[in-house]
């Protein structure tokens, strides 16, 4: 059964490769733009192509059985059209609800006629490298709502759940939201990120405007949409965040903030 990965060697695709490795599959194909740069493990069959680009497709498509689906909700369709013509069966998209930003690939997935089993995750532990440059130069995180309390995963435990998803037919129609282990703040996320670094960090209740001037160093232009659509609109009630889902969906217990800090604590303090 081959299995094909969109977006092998992005964040979340080239973990999929591993955890697919990891489980003993073996029939593994991996879609990138560049397979000459593409650095993946032996045995993982690299073939040239890009969502975006839909005419791409057709022999990545070949033979396939079932698809790891990166978000492109601009060509998602086309993409779907493409794989369900080459005998595609199963499709394990990273997506959102209907209604949420990435909730146009969720649905065309459904459409397309092919099984399926959608990713939901909200906040990615990942994020909090936008504060890397502020860590860096003032050891102070500015941000509106220090309170705000989520509960994110690691891109590792994604990549975990879709692996399990693909490799079994047990995941089929389901809609998984996913979350990481424990909920906390803003502030605590910080305090946490403190332990790890060996340093002091602060926490300043800041406005939109400072917040946004902030993360531009390190977002760009992407700090305005940041600021007004995750630390804006995303303030989740606690009690509705599915803490368990990646030990229920993998049988593992999910990773802690405490322990992906400490792993990652590298990335903060790199220019």
């Amino acid at each position: 059964m081959t299995i094909l990965v969109t977006g092998a060697t992005a964040n979340i695709g080239r973990k999929v490769v591993d955890h697919l490795l990891a489980a003993g599959h073996t029939e593994v194909r991996a879609l990138t733009t560049d397979p000459r740069k593409a650095a993946l493990p032996a045995g993982v069959e690299v073939v040239e192509g890009y969502l975006r680009r839909p005419e791409t497709l057709p022999a990545a498509f070949d033979g396939v059985e079932r698809v790891y689906l990166a978000p492109t909700p601009d060509t998602v369709a086309e993409v779907l059209a493409l794989a369900r013509a080459a005998g595609v069966k199963h499709v394990v998209d990273l997506s959102g609800e209907p209604e949420s930003w990435w909730g146009t690939v969720s649905t065309a997935v459904e459409d397309s006629g092919l099984a399926w089993t959608h990713l939901w995750p909200a906040d990615f532990m990942e994020n909090t490298l936008t504060w890397s440059q502020q860590i860096r130069d003032t050891a102070t995180i500015r941000e509106p709502y220090p309170d705000t309390a989520t509960a994110p995963i690691a891109m590792d435990d994604i990549a975990a759940v879709a692996a399990t998803a693909l490799l079994s037919d047990t995941h089929q129609g389901r809609a998984y939201p996913l979350a990481g282990p424990e909920i906390l703040s803003r502030t605590a996320l910080v305090a946490h990120l403190a332990t790890a670094l060996g340093r002091d960090l602060a926490f300043r209740q800041s406005s939109r405007e400072e917040t946004i001037a902030a993360l531009t160093p390190t977002m760009g232009d992407n700090a305005v949409w940041y600021v007004e659509n995750v630390l804006t609109d995303y303030a989740p009630d606690p009690g509705t965040l599915p803490i368990t889902s990646v030990q229920d969906i993998t049988g593992r217990p999910g990773t802690t903030f405490a322990e992906w800090a400490a792993t990652n604590a590298s990335r903060f303090l790199a220019p």
